[in-house]
């Protein structure tokens, strides 16, 4: 279940104030990025706790089970993550007896996977979403503000001088 964000998290400024008009500007965006990022982390332990797995892995196991016969490939572009995260975490579900990985008749060396029943029991009994509450957040935003967040961000991540092999590792995985 998402956390429930404080009454003065939603707060907004006196008419006529800008955000960059206070001293506390700074202050006030990094509590609002703690609050997001414990709602994230809370929602992973909720899935850790009642589906026994983690986050990152609940997502993969959700698109399989949606896909069935899905390759590695398409499951990294699913999540949006590197082929070698996707194939790390197939690994674990393979081995929790999760998910079914065969060689395709034609090319040996591509996999296709499939959901086991235990797999399906998983789904059943954790939270949702599977793919997360931020992804799931970020999707019922407009397109103007997805815009103005992904430049601000971007801002945000040159001054942190950001590795950008970092994108591509779920947010479960950190």
């Amino acid at each position: 279940m998402p956390v429930k964000p404080r009454a003065s998290a939603l707060r907004t400024l006196p008419s006529g104030q800008d955000a960059t008009d206070t001293p506390e500007a700074a202050a006030r965006v990094l509590r609002r990025f703690r609050a997001v990022f414990n709602a994230v982390k809370t929602h992973f332990q909720q899935v850790q706790r009642k589906a026994g797995i983690g986050g990152a892995q609940l997502w993969a196991l959700s698109v399989i089970g949606a896909q069935p016969d899905i390759g590695v490939g398409d499951l990294a572009t699913s999540m949006d993550i590197h082929q070698s995260t996707a194939s790390n975490l197939l690994k674990a579900l393979v081995k929790a007896g999760l998910v079914q990985a065969q060689r395709d008749g034609v090319d040996r060396r591509a996999l296709r996977l499939r959901i086991t029943p235990a797999g399906t029991d998983v789904l059943r009994k954790a939270p949702g979403p599977f793919a997360g509450v931020l992804p799931e957040a970020l999707a019922q935003l407009d397109a103007e503000t997805l815009s103005r967040l992904d430049q601000d961000l971007g801002m945000l991540m040159h001054k942190l001088k950001t590795d950008d092999r970092a994108s591509g590792i779920p947010l479960a995985q950190l």
